[in-house]
């Protein structure tokens, strides 16, 4: 890798492969520069509308989503699958965090806590893609929903857009459902997948908190109160409300006040 690639050009690189198992590598090799100091400049190189996508999974509107497999194995695999094409959703989304927005003139931690948001969704993919694996599948063997690429394209003009919806509400709701998922696995004795999903949960809290964070920092900066900005742009990008239960402890731990969703 060239010393003068910048930040923004490896986000590019990253977001114009595929190949997910390459899009994992590109991601570890250059979070891995950023973070030893090999790589320092950020660059304004304009990401893609769209990353890349391998020829499968075939890709439908959540509302077009073919109906699964009422099989309890099958069901499984299914669950799996989907959230493996939301890690790997998760990985661009991260690295298009990183270049789409660098106008904001940034402090070098902003980039750290996404890079790092990168890496942790990269290894939950390939944890992920493992355990199918395990049981006989393979990433791409099912359809996947657009949803959340769609709501990265959605909030692309403004960074208050993005993290108020992607982190601070879809992410946040998987730290809401993700327990019952656990101890539904764990009762029918899938043990290793409830270990992976716990994984994934503790980590999130982290990812939440970066969206909160850096919400509340450009608030801050732009003279805007956050609770009722947060509100504001959420109107524009969500349809309904935030609907409860709400896992108070995980969102607490990311530092969310409750007014952001508590009502």
């Amino acid at each position: 890798m060239s010393k003068r690639l910048t930040l923004s050009q490896a986000a590019c690189q990253v977001l114009t492969a595929s190949d997910p198992c390459e899009k994992v590598r590109l991601t570890y090799e250059f979070a891995n520069a950023w973070q030893s100091g090999k790589m320092t400049d950020i660059g304004d190189n304009v990401p893609p509308d769209r990353p890349a996508r391998p020829a499968k999974p075939e890709l439908c509107s959540p509302t077009l989503m073919p109906k699964r497999s009422s099989g309890p194995g099958k069901r499984r695999t299914a669950l799996i699958h989907a959230i493996a094409h939301i890690e790997l959703n998760a990985i661009d989304l991260a690295w298009d965090i990183v270049a789409r927005y660098v106008g904001e003139e940034w402090p070098r931690a902003f980039f750290d806590d996404w890079l790092q948001v990168a890496v942790d969704e990269a290894k939950h993919f390939e944890m992920l893609v493992t355990r199918l694996h395990e049981l006989d599948a393979a990433y791409g063997d099912m359809a996947a929903h657009d949803g959340l690429w769609e709501a990265a394209q959605k909030t692309r003009f403004d960074i208050l857009e993005r993290l108020s919806l992607v982190p601070m509400v879809l992410e946040a709701r998987g730290l809401d459902t993700t327990p019952a998922t656990v101890e539904r696995l764990t009762r029918n004795g899938d043990e290793a997948t409830a270990a992976i999903l716990t994984t994934i949960a503790d980590d999130e809290i982290n990812h939440v908190a970066a969206g909160v964070r850096w919400f509340e920092y450009v608030c801050q900066k732009r003279q805007l109160e956050a609770t009722s900005t947060f509100k504001e742009v959420l109107g524009k990008n969500f349809k309904g409300h935030l609907k409860p239960p709400f896992n108070y402890a995980a969102r607490d731990l990311a530092k969310m006040n409750r007014n952001y969703y508590d009502e």
